[in-house]
C-alpha cells in the first residue's frame, strides 16, 4: 500500500474547489447581496411590528405613547454597543460580528412573540356573553364593583407583556448594532474604484423592500383571528376583521421574521476578513492608522483613551455635524410614517389594518426603494460634485414638502358619535333613553344605528334586544327595540360596528401623493450618505459611521415614535376605560386635530432639516472642495 505524506504548507484540498469558494467568499458583490437580504429581513421585521402596533393597542389597552416607546426601544439597545462596534470596527472581523448580531436579532424576534403565549385568551365586549352590560337591561344590576375589579386584573397582566416585549426590542437594539456600521464600511472599503454609491444605493433600495414585505405581511397576519390555534378549526368567529373590536394574529409574522433573520445571518459567519481587494485597502488603513498611533497590537486600554479624541474629532467637524443633524430631521419625519401612519390610515379614512398595510406595502415603500435606486445610479453617471449635492437635495425635498401641502385638506372630520362630539340624546324619543339601562363605563362595543349617529355600545343606545345571523349564529346580525333612535316603527335598531366616515374615497389619492413624495426625497438618502462618508478622514469612516448612526438613533428614531405617540394621543377625545379612572386606548381621535399636527411636525422637521443641509452646502463651497472617488476629504 502506498502512502502520501503531505508537504508542510500544501493542502490535500483539491485546489481548484478552495480558490472557487474563497473567490466567491470574496467577491464584494456577493457579501452586497448577502448584506441586503440581512438588512432586508432586519426591516421586515420592524416595519411588521410597526404594522401591528394598533392591533397591540387594542389587544393589551396600551396608548399610542406606551407603543410608541415599546418600538423606540431597539433603539436604546443599539445605542449602547453602536459607537464602541464602530470604534473597533477595523480591528474585528467585521462579517463574522454582523453574523453574532444577525442571530441575536433573529432569538429577540422570536421572543417578542412571547407574550401572546403567555396571555390569557383575548376577551372583547359582547352581548353574547352574559353580565357584561353590553345590552340595555332595564333596572338591572350593572355589577361594576365586580367588573371594575376584573379590570384591575386583567391591567396588572398586561404589565408582564409589555416588559417580555420591551426586553426584546432591548436585545434587537443590541443586535443590529454592527450591521450598518460595519457592513457600509466592509462594503465601502473592498469595493471598485467609483462602485462605492452605486453599491450602497442597490444596498439600501433592496434593503427597503423588506419594510415593504413587512407591511404585506401584516396584511395577510392581521386578517387572521389572535387566537387561531386555541380555537376549534370548525368553529366560526364572532368579530369580523373590520370590526372595531377585532384583534388580528400580530405574533404570526413574528415567528416568520424570525427565521428569515436566522437564515440571513448564517452566511457571515464563512465571509474572509478581507475582500478581495484587502491588500490595497489594508496598505492604506495601516498607513493611516499609524498617524493615530493605533495597530492591531495596540492594547485594548490605550484604545479606549483614544476614544475621546476620536469623539471630539468628529463633533468638531461642522460638515459631518450639520449633515448628520438634517438626516436625523428627516429620519424623525420616516419614523413617524413608519409608525403611524397605518392607525393614520384606519382614524382618517376608515380601513382596516390590513388593508392599510397592504396599501403601505404595495405602493409608498417599492416608491422610496425606487427613489433610491435612482439617486445612486444617478450618483454612478452624473458624477456630481459634493458642492451641487446639498443644493440638488434640498431642490428635491422641496417638491416633496410642496407635495405633502394637499394632505393637510384631504380627510373627513369625526362621524357623529353619541357622548363623544354629540349629545347622547341629541336623537332619542326621551332625554333619559339610557336610564336603568345599567351601561358600563368600560363598555366597548361600537354600534350604527339607523339614524346614522354611532353609540359606543348597544347599551348606550338603549337596545334591549338582538337577532343573530342566519348563516352564522355566533355573530349578532342587529341590535332591536333600540330607545334612543326612532325608528319607522318606532323604536330603531342598530348595526354592529362604526358608521365609518365619508373620507374612504380620498385614500388613494393620498396614499399617491405620499408614496410620490417619498419617492422624491429618498432620491437624495444615496448622495448624502456618500457626502458623509467623503467629509471625514479614512481612518475615522467605521468610527463616522457609527456616530452617525448614533446620533439618527439618539435624536430620531428613539424619540421619534414616542413625539409622534404623543401627537397622536393629543387628539384623542374619548378614552377607553379599564377602572374608574383608569385609561386604556383612545377610541375616538378628533380627525381634523390629528391630520393637522400628524402632518404639521413633519412639516416642521422637514423644513428645519433643510435648513441644517442649506448651512452644510455653504460650508462645502466655501471648502476647496470633497472627492466622491476618494476614500477620505480632500479637505476640511
Amino acid at each position: 500500500m502506498a502512502s502520501h505524506t503531505a508537504k508542510p504548507g500544501v493542502s490535500n484540498k483539491n485546489p481548484h474547489t478552495t480558490k472557487t469558494k474563497a473567490s466567491l467568499l470574496s467577491n464584494i458583490k456577493v457579501f452586497v447581496m448577502c448584506h441586503s437580504l440581512l438588512q432586508l429581513s432586519q426591516l421586515l421585521h420592524t416595519s411588521y411590528f410597526k404594522s401591528s402596533i394598533s392591533t397591540i393597542e387594542r389587544r393589551y389597552g396600551y396608548s399610542s405613547v406606551s407603543t410608541g416607546s415599546l418600538t423606540s426601544l431597539h433603539e436604546v439597545g443599539n445605542l449602547l454597543l453602536v459607537v464602541f462596534v464602530s470604534y473597533l470596527g477595523n480591528r474585528v472581523h467585521r462579517p463574522r460580528v454582523i453574523g453574532l448580531g444577525g442571530l441575536l436579532m433573529a432569538g429577540s424576534a422570536g421572543l417578542l412573540a412571547v407574550p401572546h403565549f403567555l396571555s390569557e385568551p383575548y376577551q372583547y365586549n359582547s352581548a353574547l356573553t352574559e353580565d357584561e352590560g353590553d345590552i340595555c337591561v332595564l333596572n338591572g344590576n350593572s355589577s361594576s364593583l365586580a367588573r371594575c375589579h376584573a379590570s384591575s386584573h386583567h391591567a396588572l397582566q398586561q404589565r408582564v407583556p409589555w416588559g417580555v416585549m420591551a426586553t426584546a426590542q432591548l436585545l434587537f437594539g443590541l443586535g443590529s448594532a454592527p450591521i450598518q456600521p460595519l457592513g457600509i464600511s466592509y462594503i465601502d472599503d473592498f469595493s471598485e474604484p467609483g462602485n462605492s454609491a452605486l453599491y450602497i444605493a442597490i444596498l439600501f433600495s433592496v434593503s427597503i423592500f423588506g419594510p415593504a414585505f413587512g407591511y404585506l405581511l401584516g396584511s395577510v397576519m392581521l386578517r387572521i383571528y389572535v387566537d387561531v390555534e386555541r380555537l376549534d378549526p370548525n368553529a366560526d368567529v364572532e368579530l369580523v376583521p373590520s370590526d372595531p373590536r377585532w384583534v388580528g394574529a400580530w405574533w404570526m409574522g413574528l415567528l416568520v421574521s424570525s427565521t428569515s433573520l436566522l437564515l440571513t445571518s448564517i452566511p457571515y459567519l464563512f465571509f474572509p476578513r478581507h475582500g478581495a481587494t484587502h491588500e490595497e485597502v489594508t496598505k492604506t488603513e495601516t498607513d493611516a492608522l499609524k498617524g493615530e498611533k493605533i495597530t492591531q497590537d495596540t492594547p485594548f486600554i490605550n484604545i479606549i483613551k483614544m476614544f475621546p479624541r476620536y469623539f471630539l474629532r468628529l463633533m468638531m467637524n461642522p460638515v459631518f455635524m450639520l449633515l448628520v443633524l438634517s438626516q436625523c430631521c428627516f429620519s424623525c419625519v420616516i419614523s413617524g410614517l413608519a409608525t403611524f401612519l397605518g392607525k393614520y390610515l384606519e382614524l382618517q379614512f376608515g380601513t382596516s389594518a390590513a388593508r392599510g398595510s397592504f396599501l403601505m406595502g404595495v405602493m409608498n415603500l417599492p416608491a422610496a426603494a425606487m427613489g433610491m435606486l435612482l439617486g445612486g445610479v444617478v450618483m454612478k453617471k452624473a458624477e456630481p460634485s459634493a458642492k451641487a449635492i446639498p443644493w440638488a437635495s434640498m431642490m428635491a425635498l422641496s417638491v416633496s414638502i410642496l407635495l405633502g401641502i394637499p394632505l393637510f385638506f384631504m380627510g373627513c372630520p369625526l362621524q357623529e358619535v353619541s357622548g363623544v362630539n354629540m349629545h347622547p340624546w341629541t336623537d332619542g324619543p326621551t332625554s333619559d333613553c339610557t336610564a336603568n339601562c345599567s351601561c358600563l363605563g368600560t363598555t366597548f362595543n361600537p354600534v350604527c344605528g339607523e339614524n346614522h349617529l354611532e353609540y359606543i355600545s348597544p347599551c348606550h343606545a338603549g337596545c334591549t334586544n338582538y337577532t343573530l345571523h342566519p348563516g352564522k349564529p355566533v355573530r349578532i346580525q342587529a341590535y332591536t327595540q333600540c330607545r334612543c333612535i326612532v325608528g319607522a316603527a318606532g323604536l330603531g335598531h342598530a348595526l354592529p360596528g362604526s358608521c365609518g366616515n365619508r373620507c374612504s374615497s380620498l385614500l388613494l389619492p393620498a396614499m399617491i401623493l405620499i408614496a410620490i413624495a417619498g419617492f422624491i426625497s429618498s432620491m437624495t438618502n444615496s448622495p448624502l450618505y456618500m457626502l458623509v462618508l467623503r467629509c471625514v478622514s479614512q481612518e475615522q469612516k467605521v468610527f463616522a459611521i457609527g456616530v452617525q448612526f448614533l446620533l439618527l438613533r439618539m435624536l430620531a428614531w428613539l424619540p421619534g415614535p414616542t413625539l409622534f405617540g404623543v401627537v397622536m394621543d393629543s387628539a384623542c377625545v374619548w378614552w377607553k376605560r379599564m377602572c374608574g379612572s383608569q385609561l386604556g386606548s383612545c377610541g375616538y381621535y378628533d380627525n381634523d386635530l390629528l391630520r393637522s399636527r400628524y402632518f404639521g411636525v413633519q412639516m416642521a422637521l422637514k423644513l428645519f432639516g433643510m435648513f441644517l443641509l442649506a448651512l452644510a452646502g455653504w460650508k462645502v463651497h466655501r471648502g476647496d472642495g470633497y472627492s466622491l472617488d476618494k476614500k477620505g476629504p480632500v479637505a476640511v
